[in-house]
């Protein structure tokens, strides 16, 4: 087994603030979620974080969190008001955060930033990310062995290069396995919002999608899927909870490690501002199989490919892969860069559409 809304204002995410009372000499760290916590999902994995950050260094931190924070304004108060409030360290855990945490970096020169999945930097301003696509990867060939229909639905919230590269990641993982295989794309421009992530996995299933799988954060996809009894590789964290028999794998996210170091460094005065792009070697990514629902051959099959991913000997946009086009992407023998990876705006062969603009 392998082991990311109601509009708050900021007086009353404020009142979310946990723990209440902090004590003088303990650093405090502060949390800004997207999304409500929940029992799966994006935010979910971010704040098992933050509990083994507290539990790791209790008794020199004390952490606090606001959820359900849209981007835009409402994160900029959050943000500075946090920063207002004593906290020496936020993180914060969408790409929607990037500008806004850019702005309070330059207000709050002594407190240090950190944030998820964006591209900025600022002396005290650093980011980070996982490496998605290498568990995606490993999804897919998960998806790609188990469709009969040769139809797979993929539920994606905002056209940027994380979620593309997740997409076609996943569409090569499909394809390494299953090469007649297709994937339709939903786009529901949000990362959380339960109704509309449902309303797009029944569409796909009715398109004659027998797998889903998403990059949003709630549950909904595994619940339609289990409703109508299809299969689904949920994302994030696991979710068997809410489709037992739907959830052949789930492709997740793990900060514990992350935020501990981090943390550590500060308190040491040994923080730097940098990106952080970790994967399944670093133990940021990596899959839960549900093996009563797998094959043992598959099973093995992507035993075998993580373990290639992990020591490097395997690389999911390793060429030849082609663009939607026909075009080449990758040569023969040839691994896509850090930099094409950070910047890709266009879908593999066998991906159905186009990407929005």
């Amino acid at each position: 087994m392998f082991k990311k809304v109601l509009m708050l204002p900021f007086v009353a995410a404020a009142l979310a603030l946990s723990p209440a009372a902090v004590a003088e000499d303990k650093m405090k760290v502060g949390f800004v979620y997207v999304s409500p916590i929940g029992d799966a999902g994006w935010t979910y994995q971010h704040d098992l974080g933050r509990l083994a950050l507290e539990k790791a260094l209790g008794d020199k931190i004390t952490t606090s969190y606001v959820e359900s924070v849209p981007e835009g304004a409402d994160a900029e108060r959050v943000i500075n008001g946090l920063a207002g409030k004593g906290h020496q360290l936020i993180f914060t855990t969408s790409f929607g955060y990037m500008e806004p945490t850019l702005k309070a970096a330059k207000r709050h020169s002594k407190v240090t930033f950190e944030h998820a999945t964006g591209y900025k930097t600022s002396p005290n301003m650093g980011n980070y990310s996982p490496r998605f696509y290498e568990g995606r990867y490993l999804g897919g060939m998960i998806a790609g062995a188990n469709t009969t229909s040769n139809v797979i639905g993929y539920v994606a919230a905002f056209p940027i290069p994380e979620v593309i590269r997740g997409i076609n990641a996943f569409t090569l993982g499909a394809q390494s396995v299953n090469p007649d295989i297709s994937v339709k794309v939903i786009w529901v421009n949000s990362w959380y919002d339960p109704g509309k992530e449902r309303e797009a996995a029944e569409t796909l299933i009715s398109q004659g999608a027998d797998v889903v799988t998403h990059h949003t954060d709630s549950p909904a996809i595994v619940q339609a899927a289990q409703e109508r009894g299809k299969y689904a590789v949920a994302y994030h964290s696991d979710m068997r909870q809410f489709g037992e028999d739907a959830q052949l794998a789930a492709v997740i996210h793990q900060w514990e490690n992350f935020y501990i170091n981090r943390v550590q460094e500060v308190l040491d005065g040994k923080w730097e501002s940098s990106s952080v792009w970790q994967g399944i070697k670093d133990g940021m990514v990596d899959v839960v199989l549900n093996e009563n629902k797998l094959k043992q051959d598959l099973i093995s099959q992507v035993q075998q490919k993580r373990a290639d991913i992990s020591n490097g000997n395997f690389h999911p946009f390793q060429g030849p892969v082609k663009k939607q086009d026909g075009s080449m992407a990758v040569a023969e023998n040839a691994v896509l860069s850090d930099g094409d990876l950070a910047t890709m705006n266009y879908y593999v062969m066998g991906v159905e559409g186009q990407v929005p603009q």
